[in-house]
């Protein structure tokens, strides 16, 4: 990957920000691996290989992105994403649109980071066609700033074709959120499957809205939808997990696990099931409740004080 001398000094700030996120700045040089540094609305560097091909621009604040994999290209190594934003202050807007064809197989490792922030706005929209035949896998996590505050809006949206697999996992849980909502919605043909997760660590007053929609639209389709969220202090936390039943023979699972901390915090699930279909199957699951008192009791009894065993309850859990 070449990086314009003009980027030098800020892909560095953000080479930074990305390995405090978990990602490994190596990966993002490698001449061998798909990888995309973005800053603000500005591509700092890229690498592509055989079978993809990655076009984008800005539009006023906004930054677009086209990536296309051809028809039967197995990907081997993870596509890295490298998103970050530098300011204190200010709004970043992202749109990427993935094409993946037929039996293609890739997946994507996505980093954002915004390690200064102290008032900014993060939009991104992810548009993905999974053709069919296609194995597809995205994952997303973010690192934020403890002591400012994120506006994070994101959207997964997803049409996956006909025998095709898709999974999308969302992370938010080494520092606070601020206020996020996160959308994933996928369209699933005959045959189809999906997997999607969201597991968020909400703090202070940090604020979180989670809805995750599931369309089992095709004969055969499958998806899971799952929401792992814990809240503490003054936090409020709203989850609504949808299954739709629209084709013969479908199934859908939903499940949320909500774990509160403290006597301000406010949260709600709610599940929404739908069936259009007589042969469609649907199921779900939700829990709220506290941190378990035997887990806490054993850990404290080698040892930890309470606050040590909470916190290795909660990195457990959202493991």
């Amino acid at each position: 990957m070449r990086i314009d001398p003009n980027y030098s000094k800020e892909f560095e700030y953000i080479a930074r920000a990305y390995e405090q996120a978990g990602g490994k700045t190596d990966s993002l040089l490698s001449k061998d691996m798909v990888s995309i540094i973005i800053s603000g609305d500005k591509v700092l560097g890229k690498n592509s290989i055989e079978g993809v091909k990655i076009d984008y621009k800005t539009e006023g604040t906004s930054l677009k992105l086209w990536m296309s994999i051809a028809d039967n290209v197995k990907i081997l190594k993870p596509v890295h994403m490298c998103v970050g934003f530098l300011e204190k202050y200010g709004e970043q807007n992202l749109e990427y649109y993935f094409d993946i064809g037929s039996n293609s197989e890739v997946s994507f490792l996505s980093h954002c980071s915004f390690p200064n922030a102290q008032k900014i706005k993060h939009s991104m929209v992810s548009h993905i066609l999974a053709r069919s035949g296609s194995k597809v896998g995205y994952e997303d996590v973010h690192f934020h700033n403890e002591e400012g505050w994120v506006d994070l809006n994101t959207d997964y949206l997803a049409e996956v074709g006909t025998g095709s697999s898709y999974s999308t996992r969302f992370r938010l849980t080494k520092t606070r959120v601020g206020s996020m909502k996160v959308l994933m919605s996928v369209d699933l043909a005959e045959d189809a499957k999906a997997f999607l997760e969201t597991k968020v660590w909400a703090r202070k007053d940090d604020k979180v809205d989670i809805n995750e929609i599931v369309n089992l639209n095709g004969k055969g389709a499958s998806g899971i939808a799952k929401t792992y969220v814990i809240a503490q202090d003054e936090s409020q936390a709203k989850v609504v997990n949808e299954a739709y039943g629209n084709a013969p023979y479908s199934k859908g699972h939903i499940e949320c696990t909500e774990i509160v901390k403290g006597n301000g915090v406010e949260v709600s699930t709610i599940p929404i099931l739908k069936v259009k279909n007589e042969l469609a199957e649907l199921t779900h699951e939700a829990s709220v409740g506290r941190i378990n008192a035997l887990q806490l009791e054993t850990l404290m009894a080698k040892g930890l004080t309470e606050e040590e065993a909470t916190e290795l309850i909660i990195r457990g859990f959202l493991t």
